[in-house]
């Protein structure tokens, strides 16, 4: 009988021992996929405070962030951006449609672009000069 009780408290330790085992190896992995998500997502661009798609003024500012990035472009000229990832770029506007197109990459050679359409009709001058 004695023997009985010691090979079930073995066989108690030894599940418990492998249940905290599984426990702690799916706790890293988690950790592993929490901390890697920034380079699984990819190049972010996000805009703040978005201009309207009319404008009388001919220049306008774009700013945003951008994360996980290593290049910045508007337009296919590069910009940067501060510590943060924030960025603030003006943008001359031609007579018309014009298409703000700002492009990422990041490090593994991922893209991601962000395209917003804008139109420039000029403020009529006053018919007395």
């Amino acid at each position: 009988m004695a023997d009985d009780i010691k090979i079930t408290q073995i066989d108690f330790r030894t599940i418990l021992l492998v249940l905290i085992s599984l426990f702690l190896i799916l706790l890293i992995v988690g950790y592993i996929v929490f901390q890697a998500r920034f380079l699984i997502a990819g190049p972010v661009i996000s805009l703040s405070n978005e201009p309207a798609v009319q404008h009388n003024e001919r220049t306008i500012y774009l700013s945003g962030t951008a994360h996980n990035i290593t290049h910045l472009w508007l337009n296919d000229r590069p910009i940067f951006t501060d510590a943060a990832g924030e960025f603030n770029e003006a943008l001359v506007l031609e007579n018309g449609y014009t298409v703000a197109t700002l492009r990422a990459r990041d490090r593994f050679g991922r893209e991601t672009r962000v395209e917003r359409p804008f139109v420039y009709t000029p403020a009529s001058l006053p018919k007395n000069l």
